[in-house]
């Protein structure tokens, strides 16, 4: 590990343990959101029917995504990007306490809006700062990435454990059997609200120190710099079919989005009925299992990272390694067609459960594309967009997971019309497809990316 920290700056780090916060909250939320909006109020729920969850949650883990365009472009033309990462941050932070406080369906709404809005803010201008840290040439960058994004999933990994424990135990009310008859999903917001609290402190402490002045000022008052020279410059050919690849790039990865983010949704509502989660006598919070994907991306990082940088990692093209993760995302719904096929003829008995191995296999294959597709995605983006428009375009790479979460909202309302089944083979096949096709395309694509690979 001391090697690595002698290849990357200090600033890297500082940047990867702000984004832990920020996901950390994030994550908390989301892996009890959909439940919360399911359970009844008596349960400590909502109290709203699945089919309308599902689209609630699609919409809101879609818009999401789509305020970074705004909060992006905001960044480069007047805030920069250190104002926009601490306007994010408050804003999501004083959403989750609106959640927290205001358990109603006006609480709700007014918490997931302020949530949409500061991601806006934070989310680009975060990992453009990562890709600012290096020269557009450099080799560690696709490295630095796939370290950074180790700190996104750190903070998903230990928040919906940390949340799990306070909304199914700590603060749960149970009958004398031991069954749950209330969850305290509400304080699972509160901890959520506090995460953001700590990334904020830590990166307004440290910022200065460790960034100088990089992302203190919008690209076009950074004078005598780079990205002053480059913003009064018209956009060459060559910029332009770069920044037509990330579109391309964007329109692919749609599709992905569409089927990883099933976990939050119809993934967890299967789990939640369907899958066994008793294990050695502990009944597993359903929250618990959205810290599995993180678990095996803190785990396999470090091997990507280092995989990339080898002399058989330079060979994969970046349309390749995407085309990869397409592919093994359709892979691993095979297995929970598995789930699905083990519980045919139990339909009807709620009481048959599916074994857990199925839903832990899914997780395990899709860590394993989203890790060929997603890190190297934001590598690339910084590598493509023009300097005066990187934060934006940035913006436009996080649009794909906004067009991702509304369709798969909109998947996941149908899973109880269509069967489980039905759909998790049809995303199956399809991303493989699309996989397949991506890497076909690698010519004209690398051919439009003038030496980026």
């Amino acid at each position: 590990m001391s090697e690595v920290k002698i290849k990357h700056p200090k600033a890297l780090y500082l940047l990867f343990f702000t984004e832990m916060w920020e996901r950390f909250s994030y994550y908390g939320m989301r892996g009890i959101l959909i439940l919360y909006l399911t359970k009844s109020f008596i349960e400590g729920g909502l109290g709203i029917n699945v089919q309308t969850a599902s689209l609630i949650y699609g919409f809101f883990t879609g818009f999401v995504y789509f305020t970074p365009l705004i909060g992006g472009w905001l960044a480069d033309k007047f805030i920069g990007q250190r104002k926009a990462i601490t306007i994010g941050g408050i804003t999501m932070m004083v959403g989750q306490f609106v959640l927290f406080s205001i358990n109603t369906q006006t609480g709700l709404f007014l918490g997931l809006f302020l949530l949409i809005i500061g991601n806006g803010f934070f989310k680009p201008n975060i990992s453009t700062l990562v890709g600012r840290l290096y020269e557009s040439n450099d080799p560690r960058r696709d490295s630095a990435f796939s370290i950074f994004y180790m700190g996104i999933n750190l903070g998903a990994l230990l928040a919906p454990l940390v949340v799990g424990i306070f909304s199914d135990h700590i603060f749960a009310t149970r009958d004398a059997s031991g069954a749950i008859l209330t969850y305290g999903y509400r304080y699972g917001f509160l901890i959520a609200s506090i995460g953001m609290l700590f990334g904020q402190v830590l990166f307004n402490l440290l910022a200065e120190k460790h960034l100088g002045e990089i992302g203190t000022k919008p690209a076009k008052l950074e004078s005598g710099s780079a990205a002053d020279i480059e913003s009064k410059k018209a956009l060459s050919k060559e910029e332009k079919q770069r920044m037509t690849v990330i579109f391309i790039l964007t329109a692919f990865v749609v599709f992905f989005w569409a089927g990883f983010e099933q976990a939050g949704s119809s993934l967890s509502l299967y789990t939640d009925k369907f899958i066994d989660r008793t294990v050695f006598g502990f009944e597993i919070p359903t929250s618990w299992f959205q810290s599995v994907n993180p678990l095996f991306i803190v785990a396999f990082a470090p091997f990507f990272a280092y995989f990339w940088t080898s002399n058989i990692g330079k060979k994969f093209s970046t349309p390749v390694k995407m085309g990869m993760g397409m592919i093994l995302l359709g892979i691993g719904f095979f297995f929970m067609l598995g789930a699905v096929s083990e519980r045919e003829g139990h339909a009807t008995d709620v009481l048959y459960k599916a074994n857990i191995m199925w839903l832990v296999m899914t997780y395990f294959i899709h860590t394993l594309g989203e890790l060929a597709l997603s890190p190297v995605g934001l590598s690339v983006v910084t590598k493509l967009a023009p300097v005066k428009f990187a934060s934006l375009m940035m913006g436009v790479w996080l649009l794909s997971s906004f067009l991702a979460n509304i369709i798969g909202g909109f998947v996941a309302s149908y899973v109880e019309q269509l069967g489980a089944f039905t759909i998790f083979s049809t995303i199956a096949g399809f991303v493989i497809v699309l996989g397949l096709v991506m890497i076909m395309l690698k010519k004209p694509i690398l051919k439009m990316m003038h030496g980026v690979r």
